[in-house]
């Protein structure tokens, strides 16, 4: 069973998984990282100094300290119940990054596989070797019926 196993995980595809699984991990957190330094600061700052991950609605008050929550984190820490629109819109945003960047790899590959190969339109004649349509019941050289062949 151990010697299964070896073949299993050293096969080609299961390490290409493994691999791949490791490197979207770690494409997902520069994203993140992306969305969250780089991108919703100067959108919060051009919409007057919103901090995206901040936006939240209180849906009941902390037991350790009365609302307002100037902050998120402040909000947690008193055991606040909050609805987080401003992280979920920042995540949604990271996503819609992570599909682009799929979506670019992926047509990149794309454009490096050959052009699959064209069905056949001709065939040979089993009786004179002559190319005929596919289609062709009758060969049109030998006049051979090809239902028969």
């Amino acid at each position: 069973m151990l010697k299964e196993f070896k073949a299993f995980v050293m096969r080609g595809n299961v390490l290409d998984l493994a691999v791949g699984f490791i490197m979207g991990g770690a494409f997902g957190t520069i994203v993140k990282s992306l969305v969250d330094d780089v991108i919703m600061p100067p959108i919060g700052l051009a919409l007057g100094n919103v901090d995206f991950s901040n936006l939240f609605v209180v849906l009941k008050g902390g037991a350790k300290a009365a609302a307002p929550y100037s902050t998120l984190a402040e909000a947690h820490a008193a055991g606040a119940v909050t609805l987080n629109y401003g992280v979920f819109i920042n995540t949604v945003i990271t996503f819609l990054i992570v599909a682009l960047a799929v979506y670019l790899l992926v047509r990149a590959a794309n454009r490096m596989m050959p052009p699959a190969a064209a069905a056949p339109s001709t065939k040979d004649c089993p009786y004179c070797r002559m190319a005929i349509p596919v289609g062709a019941t009758r060969c049109p050289q030998c006049t051979s019926d090809l239902r028969a062949a």
